[in-house]
């Protein structure tokens, strides 16, 4: 079978990884044949780095009709993901775009649309999910060995992110340049991690977003939400940017046990009894189910960006199932912007969420943002994608 041929738009931090890695073979079944930036510059550095055979373009749509290319991995700023994949379905491209999805639900939409009627196989980075930590927790509620999800709790505080960082660039947390803070440009794998391990997605949302609480930005720095679900349960997510040191604890409450985890390790409390059982049968005054603190094995190791780029090409030339498909990327997305809808109209959010209202706000934000550019329905064209956001 013929190499896939790959193209990456984007030449920043990640897209660079990603095009070293095609380049250096490391990527089962694909070949890099071409790199689109817009920085000409970069071609200098792309002839010395991935090899003088690489074809360079500075506008993606040259790239698109070039005819050199299979598949295309976009690694631009945020706002140009769901714009850049739709042209590429367009011209019956394959599509591996960078977390996250893009910056507001309507956009992501418009783009699984064009997916699904372009039949190519689309996927997102969403390379924690290939960390067999998240994989287990996931088989443990699937399999039912945990019960019914009746609480979640993630608290994840290690993104420290200092001012000296945030002044290295003048699109950095802004409205105009990213789109938002800690939620669109920290926490997109953990939002990710959030719905597909449990397996449900909340009804509702109460959020409390703070804007530069912690630093000199525009953007939300601090976040504590609250989130119901259809069956009962309910959850807290809790982030910022500003703490140190950080925590990372993702707990997981059924009504057979527990799961936290933490530090790289699982540990699952497992009832004997399963707790309304338990809450039935017993007459005591006081009492709770037995308890066994279980070491759950943990096979495989997490191969991240690669695997997820070894898993689409192999989707590509074989048909096998995506473990990060391209549409599920509107998920966390939603999660993020209930989140900040919630906190700027200050009420509780229903999922779905009224997408025109939330752009609405957005764009508001953007018109008075401190770094200036075309608002959220701008085009790719627009978008300087010498920029990797992260």
């Amino acid at each position: 079978m013929n190499p896939v041929r790959v193209g990456v738009i984007g030449v920043g931090n990640m897209g660079a990884y990603h095009a070293k890695q095609l380049a250096a073979n490391k990527i089962t079944g694909a070949v890099l044949t071409a790199i689109c930036d817009a920085v000409e510059e970069k071609k200098e550095w792309v002839s010395k780095e991935l090899g003088s055979d690489i074809a360079f373009f500075t506008n993606e749509n040259e790239l698109f009709q070039s005819g050199l290319i299979d598949a295309v991995i976009i690694a631009t700023p945020h706002y140009s993901h769901p714009s850049l994949a739709i042209e590429a379905f367009k011209h019956e491209l394959h599509v591996l775009i960078e977390k996250p999805a893009g910056v507001y639900t309507k956009q992501v939409r418009q783009m699984n649309e064009a997916a699904q009627q372009s039949g190519k196989v689309f996927s997102i980075m969403y390379n924690q999910r290939t960390n067999p930590l998240y994989q287990k927790l996931r088989d443990l509620i699937q399999s039912g060995e945990l019960g019914e999800v009746r609480r979640t709790n993630w608290i994840i505080t290690n993104w420290y992110r200092s001012q000296s960082y945030y002044d290295s660039g003048a699109w950095r947390a802004t409205w105009a340049g990213e789109g938002g803070g800690v939620l669109i440009n920290q926490d997109p794998h953990q939002l990710d991690l959030w719905q597909w391990s449990i397996g449900m997605m909340p009804t509702r949302v109460r959020a409390f977003c703070r804007f530069g609480h912690y630093r000199d930005i525009e953007v939300e720095d601090d976040v504590t939400a609250y989130v119901e679900y259809a069956n009962g349960a309910s959850g807290v997510f809790i982030t910022t940017t500003g703490e140190a040191p950080g925590t990372n604890r993702f707990e997981v409450s059924g009504d057979r046990g527990k799961v936290v985890i933490e530090n790289d390790k699982m540990t699952f409390w497992r009832l004997r009894t399963p707790e309304p059982e338990f809450n039935q049968t017993f007459k005591g005054a006081f009492g709770a189910p037995e308890c066994w603190k279980c070491d759950i094995p943990i096979h495989g190791q997490m191969t991240g960006h690669d695997g997820i780029m070894m898993d689409w090409v192999k989707c590509i030339q074989h048909g096998t199932p995506l473990l990060a498909p391209g549409e599920e990327g509107i998920h966390g997305l939603t999660l993020s912007n209930a989140m900040l809808l919630s906190t700027w109209t200050d009420n509780w959010v229903d999922l779905p969420i009224d997408e025109e209202l939330f752009l609405s706000e957005l764009n508001q934000r953007i018109e008075t943002s401190r770094y200036q550019k075309p608002k959220a329905e701008a085009t790719s064209g627009t978008v300087d994608m010498s920029k990797t956001f992260g």
